[in-house]
């Protein structure tokens, strides 16, 4: 015989649990005048035959079913000690679930007219908090007949939604104004999103309470992660990478940096970079088309260093790094043409 049960409530502050289904498991034998108890910040969704028939708030609450007693004792051994009117009782929790983590797993990609490319990389974290607004709309289209529904289950999809429309919003925001610009207007981009987000989120049964953005600042990336990104071409790449060096010569009076470190897409080494787009730093491969470089065949590391417009020092350091590739000969390193394009390609 399936069990009875008189009395279906949920005592549990459901912390991170946005919904439990009683039972868990298996059919729920309801019978006339079992009682539910809903506690405050919850609503119970009753289900029989596989249907959602009603929504019950908090306070105590008379189911009447189909499970009439001493009848269903006859009619439960036709259905091999099944109840042949299957019940279940859902309760979904009501509270606000604050403090949720967002970031952006990559950078996103902005328009950044007049400084450096033309375009930054924006990365960012913050929280956001949501509520169920329908609990029968959220139970029947989101958790299904599972047991437990939790706030990790559901997670990855509200920040797909938030990404996207934060992108959305950075978009349309940078058309008017500048990264720096953007920086300082965060509790307006958070409105924003939080607007646009609202209908997603309804459409769900639930209803977006906050998002606040933490922090948003231009990405780390390094020349040759923004080339495979297909945001550089090998001319602008060149140029980059000798601005990584000057920036790490002066930073290091030893020299010997690596010549991909970090840059700051947008800001700080985008006015470097904006010289360098101008004419500030040579073109190195655009100057041998035009006759004014020649590359030579065997190379010592200083006149790999002022093809390059870099240090001998950090020509050597990367011969040390093996990241070029050099011949020794007695004391002295010699270097190919083969191998020091090699080493400018990446």
């Amino acid at each position: 015989m399936a069990r009875i049960f008189d009395v279906i409530e949920y005592a549990n502050e459901m912390k991170d649990e946005i919904v439990h289904r009683f039972p868990e498991e298996g059919i729920g034998d309801y019978r006339l005048g079992s009682q539910v108890i809903v506690r405050e910040a919850q609503a119970a969704v009753f289900f029989r035959d596989g249907n959602a028939l009603d929504v019950f708030n908090a306070g105590r609450h008379t189911i009447a079913t189909a499970n009439i007693p001493k009848l269903i004792d006859l009619i439960g051994k036709a259905f091999n000690e099944r109840t042949p009117f299957p019940a279940e009782v859902y309760f979904v929790s009501l509270k606000e679930f604050a403090n949720e983590k967002w970031g952006t797993p990559q950078p996103i990609i902005v328009r950044n007219p007049g400084m450096g490319l033309g375009v930054a990389l924006l990365q960012g974290f913050g929280t956001y908090s949501f509520q169920v607004k329908d609990p029968q709309q959220f139970v029947t289209q989101i958790v299904g007949a599972r047991g437990s529904y939790r706030t990790s289950d559901i997670e990855e999809r509200l920040r797909s939604v938030l990404l996207s429309k934060l992108q959305d919003v950075l978009g349309e925001t940078t058309s008017a104004k500048s990264v720096v610009d953007l920086i300082g207007l965060t509790e307006e981009l958070g409105a924003s999103v939080r607007a646009k987000a609202q209908d997603d989120f309804e459409a769900l049964g639930m209803v977006l309470k906050s998002f606040y953005i933490g922090n948003l600042k231009p990405s780390s990336k390094s020349a040759q992660e923004l080339r495979d990104m297909g945001m550089l071409d090998m001319a602008t790449y060149t140029q980059l990478q000798a601005a990584d060096a000057m920036r790490d010569a002066a930073q290091n009076e030893g020299g010997g940096a690596g010549l991909t470190a970090g840059i700051g897409a947008g800001m700080g080494i985008g006015n470097l970079m904006g010289q360098a787009l101008q004419g500030g730093i040579q073109n190195t491969a655009a100057g041998a088309a035009a006759g004014s470089i020649k590359m030579p065949d065997i190379m010592t590391p200083a006149e790999a260093a002022q093809f390059m417009k870099v240090t001998e020092a950090d020509v050597l350091g990367a011969i040390n790094d093996g990241s070029l590739k050099a011949k020794k000969i007695g004391s002295a390193f010699r270097i190919s043409k083969e191998s020091l394009e090699a080493f400018m390609n990446g």
